[in-house]
């Protein structure tokens, strides 16, 4: 029986939900849409099949299609980034953070990671992560000069920390991250490299981001993001020395059963992120965060670091009197969704923050392109400068609305 016939409530919530992304320019850095046949493989019959281990080697019967399945996705991660090791199991990027963790690690270890103030993950040692209690992290941030990674500041404080293990990536740096210095340093200190590419990956992918595989001993990531792919995904590619502890980490040593009907979605988007037009989409992902940096500059509008070199942006609203927390709020309330966000030296609180997070992924994946983010940037600046103007405000949404109608999702769709 059809979900419509059979629950009407679940139906009809699932079709607000639709109603809602429509209807939303969507801005929110972590995410974006996945393709139609994505989605297609998430929702068929292999969510049925239990897969309790690795290829050839399951717990139970009748895994000989889901082998095939698996191995085509790992061997195409493998193309796609050059890597020599592959698992394609982790439930989510946090996951394979925390396998890599136990494969590489002893209990109490040092690491170098990024500050979550400054752009890093909670994965990075946060205080109220299981990362955080159970290894010694130390944290390095950005220059107060240009809000831009130090990396002889890095060096100094590897120096003196001796980590086993140095995290290159973030989660809220507008500008490249340079993996190659980054190994450089763990070479003088004897550590190891783990690039987190969640938020890059697909800028990677396009050749138009520096490309950890070369220089880092594990990467990991997300599948959504810039990947725009499913989520409660995460990919984990090593050196082939440590694939098999990485492997033992994750099964049995994090999870259990992976979601296969997830995996075959992964291998849907790895064939997607092959094609030209893949490539050409990350350019305009590129053009539409440059372009729309420079819209708000121009309205006088503080940006951390200055601009940016990927698809997300930093505002920093503590020159407008404003907080993150009440501009998403404003935000969303004009149909623009974002988040707000910790940023450099930010003296609120983790629930309040001074800054709120843009990214150009989802709408560049609805085909907006310079036009748009032009507008969007101008009305943006309009709510932050008028935020107790209702009528202002009122004008903003009903624009927002309506360029957000003239771009339906899927109808640009990749496949």
């Amino acid at each position: 029986m059809s979900l419509k016939l059979f629950d009407q409530e679940v139906f009809q919530l699932i079709r607000e939900e639709e109603k809602r992304q429509k209807n939303t320019l969507d801005l929110i850095a972590s995410e974006n849409y996945a393709s139609q046949a994505t989605i297609e493989a998430q929702a068929s019959i292999l969510a049925n099949k239990l897969a309790e281990g690795y290829i050839g080697k399951r717990l139970c019967a009748g895994c000989e299609v889901i082998d095939k399945i698996e191995k085509l996705a790992i061997e195409r991660a493998k193309a796609l980034f050059g890597a020599e090791h592959v698992n394609i199991q982790c439930l989510s990027a946090t996951q394979a953070n925390i396998a890599v963790y136990s494969a590489l690690l002893d209990h109490g270890d040092a690491v170098l990671a990024p500050k979550l103030s400054h752009g890093g993950h909670f994965s990075h040692g946060s205080p109220r992560h299981i990362s955080g209690k159970s290894y010694r992290f130390f944290h390095y941030g950005v220059s107060t000069q240009n809000e831009q990674i130090d990396i002889e500041e890095v060096e100094k404080i590897a120096l003196e920390k001796r980590p086993k293990l140095i995290i290159a990536g973030m989660s809220a740096y507008p500008r490249k991250i340079e993996f190659s210095q980054f190994r450089k340093v763990t070479d003088k200190v004897g550590a190891l490299l783990l690039a987190d590419i969640a938020h890059v990956v697909g800028l990677i992918i396009a050749n138009l981001h520096p490309h950890p595989v070369p220089h880092a001993d594990v990467v990991t990531s997300s599948t959504h993001k810039t990947f725009r792919g499913p989520r409660g995904c995460g990919i984990i590619m090593c050196r082939k020395e440590f694939g098999a502890a990485i492997d033992e980490a994750v099964f049995p040593g994090n999870q259990g059963a992976p979601v296969m009907n997830i995996i075959a979605s992964r291998a849907i988007l790895l064939k997607e992120a092959m094609s030209p037009d893949f490539t050409r989409y990350q350019m305009q992902v590129l053009e539409n965060a440059r372009v729309l940096a420079e819209g708000l500059a121009s309205h006088g509008i503080r940006l951390v670091s200055g601009g940016t070199d990927t698809h997300l942006i930093l505002i920093d609203l503590r020159q407008l009197g404003l907080n993150g927390n009440e501009v998403e709020s404003l935000l969303y309330s004009v149909g623009i969704a974002t988040n707000k966000n910790l940023i450099p030296f930010d003296e609120k609180p983790p629930h309040i923050t001074s800054g709120v997070r843009l990214g150009t992924a989802a709408l560049t994946t609805r085909g907006m392109k310079r036009p748009e983010m032009e507008k969007i940037g101008t009305l943006i600046a309009r709510v932050l400068l008028n935020p107790a103007n209702e009528s202002e405000l009122l004008k903003v949404q009903k624009e927002s609305l309506s360029l957000a109608r003239k771009f339906p999702l899927f109808s640009n769709d990749w496949i």
